[in-house]
């Protein structure tokens, strides 16, 4: 998988992505003491409510922004936008009010939801050999879930040696250093697409993807697998500290088994991606999660939860690292920004679904009822996926 790493200008741009996301991962936990200093136990209330103005900026402006990146060279567009992040973290410390949080945190994750998808859609042009760029994918995939682990332990770190609000210093460097990668390589330049009006160039992405048969698989395997996600990410500290009784470290403990199941399958994904089409793939991954969900109304003990937090971390990993794969197949070069926003607008808004139901069902109802209703719209998910994704060999790109 590291091979692909000689390719100079696909690792530059990987370690620009590793960099931007420890960064990110250092404001996360900035991020969460500056909202108790300024709202004490209603902490979780505005880190919720800044959680979905996330949400919302990257289900609004991913779309809008792919409208406008086939304007602009791609290389300049990303370095904008890092220089954008970076003064949002310059302000950050300096926040004084709630409303201050959400006004950064709007412009913070909009510049990150165009990023986002105009970077994926760069590597199919830096690595055009598919099996190279499957590889691509397992290392992205990696590399997201190493920066959940890792970016909390160097935090604490750091947090030995300065205050809270002196991380956010550290997102600075990150967002720099990585405008500096991109700057640092040239990146092939795709034909630029026919013109078109602004209402055409912002609803393409999405137009291409709901007329493709696979992507609308993905997209039924995308609320899958954001069910289960959200069941970890929402309910794992309610397991932990409301039902077993237990600590902060044990809560991290069981975050790390989600993302230990997710790095365990990046890393033996593209053997298995060479030999196996995709399909079965993420429908297997997607089952899998889904089983998993229902099984953590069993969970009565941290090591059980963590076990199950595991498998539902490897199906989720199995069921999404071929996406870009899907993606990749399903446009040429210069539609891929449009599309590649598009599976972010989307997948995204799974997730505005998923986060506020695994939320409320588990306050509402208990975890028990929570983990099975939840795995029975995985499963709703799984099935539609099954529907309406053919096999490979019966379905050619559309045009839109």
């Amino acid at each position: 998988m590291l091979a692909i790493l000689s390719n100079r200008t696909y690792r530059h741009l990987f370690f620009a992505q590793v960099i931007a996301l420890i960064g990110t991962g250092l404001a996360t936990v900035a991020l969460g003491l500056l909202a108790f200093q300024l709202a004490g136990a209603q902490a979780g209330e505005v880190l919720g409510t800044a959680l979905a103005i996330k949400m919302i900026a990257y289900v609004g402006i991913a779309p809008v922004a792919a409208a406008f990146a086939e304007r602009v060279p791609r290389r300049s567009m990303l370095v904008a936008l890092d220089l954008v992040r970076a003064a949002v973290a310059l302000l950050l410390p300096f926040v004084t009010e709630i409303w201050h949080i959400y006004l950064l945190i709007f412009i913070l994750q909009s510049a990150s939801a165009a990023f986002t998808p105009t970077f994926q859609a760069t590597i199919p042009d830096v690595l055009p050999d598919e099996r190279d760029y499957t590889r691509a994918l397992s290392l992205s995939r990696l590399a997201y879930d190493l920066e959940s682990v890792l970016s909390p332990l160097l935090a604490a770190a750091l947090l030995t040696l300065m205050s809270f609000t002196q991380l956010f210093g550290g997102t600075i460097i990150g967002f720099l250093a990585s405008a500096a990668l991109v700057v640092s390589v040239v990146r092939p330049s795709p034909k630029p697409a026919a013109p078109s009006g602004i209402y055409d160039r912002t609803t393409r992405g999405g137009r291409l993807y709901l007329a493709t048969p696979r992507l609308r698989g993905l997209l039924a395997i995308n609320l899958s697998a954001a069910t289960g996600g959200a069941l970890v990410i929402v309910n794992s500290v309610v397991f932990v500290q409301a039902k077993f009784g237990l600590g902060q470290q044990h809560l991290a403990l069981a975050l790390a088994a989600f993302g230990a199941g997710s790095m365990i399958v990046a890393l033996t994904l593209p053997r298995l991606l060479d030999n196996v089409p995709d399909r079965p793939v993420m429908l297997a991954g997607a089952a899998t999660l889904t089983l998993a969900t229902a099984a953590a109304a069993l969970a009565n003990t941290l090591p059980v939860l963590m076990g199950v937090w595991l498998v539902i971390g490897a199906g989720y990993s199995m069921a999404l690292t071929p996406s870009g794969r899907l993606l990749l197949r399903s446009a040429a070069s210069e539609d891929r920004p449009a599309l590649f926003a598009a599976q972010f607008a989307l997948s995204h808004a799974c997730w505005l679904l998923t986060y506020p139901l695994a939320g409320w069902l588990g306050s509402r109802l208990g975890l028990g009822p929570a983990s099975l209703i939840l795995a029975a719209i995985a499963a709703a998910g799984l099935f539609a996926a099954m529907l309406v994704w053919p096999h490979e060999t019966a379905e050619k790109t559309p045009t839109a």
